[in-house]
């Protein structure tokens, strides 16, 4: 397909990579920051221009990510028509596109995407389209870039968008509060990647309520009120322990 992408940020990026990779040809990148179209453009071999310029009209599908809040007033910088427009947004109504075009839809990849990263294994697409014939048309794209392709409601979508920042940005910012707690106590957080990894390899066979290990689980006290100790002089890190430990205490 031709491919017109809206957006120049981690997630315009990424897609923009994977569109390539899998053999669709990116004709635009446009963007309100023409300076970072036009790196995103050079990588993709492809024109760019603002929202204010001239947009190629040439294209089967504009993909339009940008942020949650910009999506609400595209409709005033951007009509098109008949052409087929989605947003990759998780938490952002299929409606919100229908003054932008007759033919919308939702592309949204269940997945943590950085453009610094290349190597992504794994992209879960959960979509959405205003017509049968829209659905179908997205669903093609979808399963041309990913094998794991989900028609989900908008319902369906905010839910696992919930999830998502539970699971991808509260843990990840455990970790941070982790490596902090390591660098000022003078150990190798890099030693707990084993131990990281093994535990989110887990969730793929198991219920991670049945996995649940450590001091709280096992209501022992002695090594609770030891690490409390510990963390007298980190503050941030002892008020989440402390409630996560809670949390656990009342599940048992």
């Amino acid at each position: 397909m031709q491919v017109v992408i809206i957006g120049s940020g981690n997630v315009a990026t990424v897609l923009g990579r994977v569109l390539v990779k899998n053999n669709h040809k990116v004709l635009q990148v446009v963007s309100r920051h023409p300076e970072h179209a036009k790196t995103l453009a050079d990588e993709l071999g492809c024109t760019y221009c603002d929202l204010d310029g001239s947009i190629n009209t040439g294209a089967d599908i504009y993909i339009v990510a940008i942020s949650d809040g910009a999506l609400y007033g595209l409709h005033n910088k951007l009509k098109l028509g008949k052409k087929l427009v989605v947003h990759t947004a998780g938490s952002v109504p299929l409606e919100v596109l229908k003054d932008v075009s007759e033919n919308y839809g939702v592309l949204y990849p269940l997945q943590s995407l950085r453009s610094e990263l290349n190597d992504i294994k794994e992209i879960p697409f959960l979509i959405d389209g205003n017509t049968v014939e829209t659905f179908t048309l997205i669903q093609d794209l979808a399963k041309s870039l990913s094998s794991n392709v989900v028609k989900a409601t908008d319902e369906d979508r905010l839910k696992l968008h919930v999830a998502a920042v539970v699971v991808s940005n509260f843990s990840n910012h455990l970790f941070a509060l982790a490596e902090e707690f390591c660098q000022k106590e003078h150990v190798n957080f890099k030693l707990l990647t084993p131990l990281i990894l093994e535990t989110a390899q887990r969730t793929a066979t198991h219920s991670p309520a049945n996995m649940q290990t450590g001091p709280a689980m096992r209501n022992d006290v002695f090594t609770l009120d030891k690490h409390l100790r510990l963390l007298t002089n980190h503050q941030k890190l002892r008020y989440i322990y402390l409630k996560l430990t809670d949390s656990i205490l009342r599940e048992n």
